[in-house]
């Protein structure tokens, strides 16, 4: 399994998300819930999310993007898709 780190970069500000939000934060929820997101929220400073991934590969990953309802209504305008080595910490091993 890989740990990847995913920032979205979002075309529409967070009210302009706010119709999708509740259907958003149950698909992460799920995901939360089967071990595959370890971590995910805003970062507040800019008009981004921070997103941690345990999965397979990279195709995996991108099978998961398709099911979210942000990808779905075109709020993701670009992905930075990052494989990370963790070594240390409560992620390590992961």
């Amino acid at each position: 399994m890989a740990v990847f780190v995913v920032e979205w970069t979002y075309a529409v500000d967070r009210a302009g998300r706010e119709a999708v939000n509740a259907e958003h934060k149950a698909h992460l929820k799920d995901l939360a819930e089967r071990g595959i997101l370890l971590a995910g929220g805003p970062l507040p400073q800019d008009n981004t999310g921070l997103l941690v991934y345990r999965v397979e590969d990279r195709a995996a990953l991108a099978e998961l993007f398709v099911d979210d309802p942000y990808v779905q209504a075109g709020y993701v305008k670009q992905s930075l898709i990052r494989e990370w080595q963790v070594n240390f910490g409560t992620l390590a091993g992961a």
